[in-house]
């Protein structure tokens, strides 16, 4: 904003061992990204003044550790301002404590979350469905608000995907790598083309089709806790003076621990420097690649490390066996017993059924009586038919081995909690025989039942 860069403009006027900085360039700093070399500094200021236990900082899993540290950094900043105060603040002095202070607004995230009083925590989960909610987001959230950041800056996942190649691209680009190398070497996607990909992953994934949210968790930790409905407290009518009546635990603490999902991709070096619709080619392969793996952590997911649980492996959720052997797709009544056991447990009606295309296409072709197309009953006409290539029809019941699934729930309550952001790290020498260029694009998540009682998995389904 303009008061904080006149604001800038008279601190550099006032410290006279360093120049004015009002033209300082706000769309090259994110906060809390710190530098080895300010780090490197603030570590001889510490020295310097007696105090190097200031510069031994990690973020700790506790509140009071945290406090400690915080305090340990400004009383250093204190004795450091004061000392230069006569002399003026040199260009090492000023690196180290900008080191410092970004130190501290780490800590004061990492506090804000463990106390549960961040914005996260105030307002609920950020849950995005839909290509308004991504660009909302990125632009509001984007480490530097609009204006500051890269939000409005003119370029493309493609020419983004050049930039990482070290080819031709525009300053834009080279402002957002300037600031979003991560620790493996790769580089983080700014936020102009983040909801691009996620917008992408909208139309190809069938978990967020049937209403998934997505959930940025960016907050720095390696975990973190999510509130689920466990069981319905029963409610009871009481005399005077009475006890009240007893119920079950109604909520439950899940641990989310987003995990690496990864891939490569390679293009020629020809390619991703010509081709005209190479953003739309590298949109639809990223989509492709994390939809399809999403979507089967989502329903089928081990949650043995490093994979996330699944709705089937999901403690809580309903089960409907189609016969001891399975049996084959006659109707709509596997639908219906999996709607039944979800509200007789008091969980709210589906809004989507989630099957293999086999399952989906043997539905569509079924016809009634008169040789007509069967129509879908009117309680069912709500919830959506979708169907994923992620859900096998080779499942073993009983004794037929031709079995498939249906899972059938309210997908509001799952979530894919996304460790921002997404990376893309260059691979340079292993294609390079060929001419191409290698690219791994990693992603951090986990997935979250909210309320597994609204779900329900029907085994047994039969061609």
């Amino acid at each position: 904003p303009t008061k904080d860069r006149a604001a800038w403009s008279r601190v550099g006027d006032k410290v006279s061992a360093i120049p004015p900085k009002a033209d300082f360039d706000f769309d090259a700093v994110k906060p809390c990204r710190t530098d080895p070399k300010d780090a490197a500094a603030w570590s001889a200021l510490c020295a310097k003044i007696g105090q190097p236990e200031a510069a031994i900082v990690n973020i700790a899993d506790n509140a009071r550790e945290m406090h400690e540290q915080r305090k340990t950094l400004r009383r250093a900043m204190n004795t450091l301002t004061a000392s230069n105060r006569a002399t003026g603040v040199d260009e090492a002095a000023f690196s180290g404590m900008q080191h410092a202070g970004s130190m501290i607004a780490r800590i004061n995230i990492a506090m804000e979350a463990l106390d549960g009083n961040s914005s996260t925590a105030k307002q609920g989960m950020n849950v995005m469905r839909s290509a308004t909610d991504f660009r909302s987001h990125y632009s509001k959230n984007s480490g530097l608000n609009q204006g500051r950041g890269f939000v409005d800056s003119d370029f493309d996942i493609a020419d983004f995907f050049r930039g990482v190649a070290g080819m031709s691209t525009n300053q834009d680009v080279r402002n957002a790598l300037s600031v979003g190398t991560d620790t493996a070497g790769g580089f983080t996607v700014p936020s102009r083309v983040m909801p691009e990909i996620l917008s992408a992953l909208v139309p190809v994934s069938s978990l967020m089709r049937a209403g998934a949210g997505t959930v940025p968790m960016d907050i720095w930790a390696k975990t973190f806790t999510t509130a689920a409905v466990n069981t319905i407290p029963t409610a009871a009518w009481r005399a005077e003076a009475a006890a009240l009546a007893t119920s079950d635990p109604t909520f439950r603490a899940i641990t989310t621990t987003p995990r690496s999902l990864a891939f490569q991709v390679k293009v020629s070096r020809e390619l991703l420097a010509d081709a005209p619709n190479m953003e739309e080619a590298l949109r639809l392969a990223i989509a492709q690649s994390f939809a399809r793996e999403l979507d089967r952590v989502g329903l089928l997911g081990t949650g043995t490390a490093p994979e996330p649980r699944g709705v089937l492996n999901t403690a809580g959720i309903q089960s409907v066996t189609n016969g001891a052997n399975g049996a084959a797709l006659a109707g709509y009544a596997n639908i219906f017993s999996a709607a039944q056991a979800i509200l007789q447990a008091d969980a709210p009606m589906p809004t989507a059924a989630v099957m293999s295309p086999r399952s989906l296409i043997k539905l569509g072709g079924l016809l009634d009586t008169t040789n007509q197309p069967l129509r879908i009953p009117g309680m069912l006409e709500p919830v959506k038919m979708i169907a994923t290539s992620q859900i096998s029809n080779t499942l073993t019941v009983g004794t037929s081995a031709d079995c498939s699934q249906i899972f059938v729930g309210d997908f509001t309550n799952l979530f894919f909690m996304m460790r921002e952001s997404l990376s893309v790290q260059m691979l340079n020498e292993l294609y390079a025989g060929t001419g191409e260029i290698g690219f791994a694009c990693h992603m951090r998540v986990d997935v979250v039942l909210t309320y597994p009682a609204a779900f329900a998995a029907v085994t047994g389904v039969r061609p």
